[in-house]
């Protein structure tokens, strides 16, 4: 495999891992993507460090960061009711009312309503073969809408 395609796998690698990531250690989102800027780049390198970062304990600073950031693909379409009560949660998740998968149900819950294929394909989000809250939890999308205010 020539250099152009590791790099590529490894930026799909990581497009699909930056969240979770992000979630765990911001110190490490930034080592990978600074590491993913050079000339010559490893699968295994990334994989080394995204295993790295998922095998922090949990931080709601971090956790809250990643959503954040993931926040930014709803603010556009979301109404205000749906961002004060995304950002409450948030708050509440601070003071031990939620859980991080309380969050993920919402954030599933938002992605029903105004698809992102990028975040839809999203480890943080919706699991695949590293650790995340989804593959762990096994949560249902609609359980997102328990946690709804009415």
């Amino acid at each position: 495999m020539n250099n152009k395609e590791k790099k590529v796998q490894c930026q799909k690698l990581w497009a699909n891992n930056k969240y979770l990531v992000l979630s765990h250690s911001s110190k490490i989102y930034l080592e990978i993507r600074t590491y993913l800027k050079q000339e010559e780049v490893s699968l295994s390198k990334v994989s080394e460090l995204i295993n790295q970062a998922i095998s922090l304990p949990e931080d709601k600073g971090q956790v809250t960061n990643a959503l954040h950031h993931v926040w930014g693909y709803f603010k556009k379409y979301a109404t205000k009711e749906e961002k004060d009560h995304f950002f409450e949660m948030i708050e509440e998740y601070h003071n031990n009312k939620y859980k991080k998968e309380d969050l993920i149900n919402e954030v599933k819950y938002l992605l029903k309503k105004y698809p992102n294929r990028y975040l839809e394909e999203s480890t943080f989000i919706n699991g695949g073969q590293d650790e995340t809250l989804a593959w762990r939890t096994n949560i249902k999308t609609t359980k997102a809408t328990t946690f709804r205010s009415t």
